[in-house]
């Protein structure tokens, strides 16, 4: 069930209206309070990855895991970093190094002949972070797909029912903000087993502003 959309962009413009003005951009933030799930149960977590309809003003950096021709292509396509065989059995061992590249790269993408090094060289870093890789065909247009991963956001809820992200910025057209709000709060929704029913709250911040609630559907 969507959120009303006039209560949602009227919850946006009055949370820029209220936000102080910074020297620096502020970003938005959506933070979801959910009630009456047990996190203690593995299959009531949530682990997704939202497609935003609009760019959240956030450098989204992507690790390509290929060789040869793919990991030509991917080079090309300007993928953040490529990584190759001999790298993952580098940092299979050098255990320090591959933490460091699970916290600063958002999205992996590998080719199937890979993943099962990977997952045997990297799996216990990038498993528990939420970041084992999306699995591309050969074929795949990777400039598409570098696209796609780029406009994702990761959201995880392990053990505290919250949902917080990052949906735009402070100078983003209220509208894109209101629509990708909606889309993460849709997305969530549809993992809860009482939909709506399993949402306390909705709010909107900037980065140093107050929150600012969002109304629910009733009904």
């Amino acid at each position: 069930m969507p959120l009303p959309k006039d209560g949602l962009l009227n919850a946006v413009e009055e949370m820029k209206k209220n936000s102080p003005k910074r020297k620096f951009k502020q970003a938005v933030e959506l933070v979801m309070r959910l009630k009456e799930i047990d996190l203690k149960k593995q299959d009531r977590r949530i682990a997704e990855t939202v497609q935003l309809p609009n760019p959240v003003g956030k450098v989204i950096k992507v690790c390509f895991i290929a060789a040869g021709d793919l990991a030509v292509r991917a080079k090309s396509a300007g993928a953040d970093l490529i990584l190759g065989r001999n790298d993952l059995d580098r940092l299979g061992r050098e255990k320090k190094e591959a933490r460091k590249i699970a916290r600063e790269y958002d999205h992996f993408l590998s080719e199937a002949p890979l993943m099962s090094l990977v997952g045997k060289t990297l799996g216990a870093t990038l498993g528990p972070r939420g970041k084992m890789p999306v699995t591309v065909p050969p074929s795949a247009t990777v400039e598409d797909v570098l696209a796609r991963q780029r406009g994702t956001i990761r959201i995880r809820v392990r053990d505290q029912p919250v949902v917080q992200c990052r949906v735009g910025m402070e100078d983003m057209p209220s509208e894109k903000i209101a629509q990708n709000v909606e889309t993460v709060v849709n997305a969530i929704e549809a993992k809860l087993e009482r939909g709506m029913g399993n949402i306390g709250s909705v709010l909107i911040k900037t980065t140093m502003g107050a929150p600012v609630k969002v109304p629910l559907s009733k009904g």
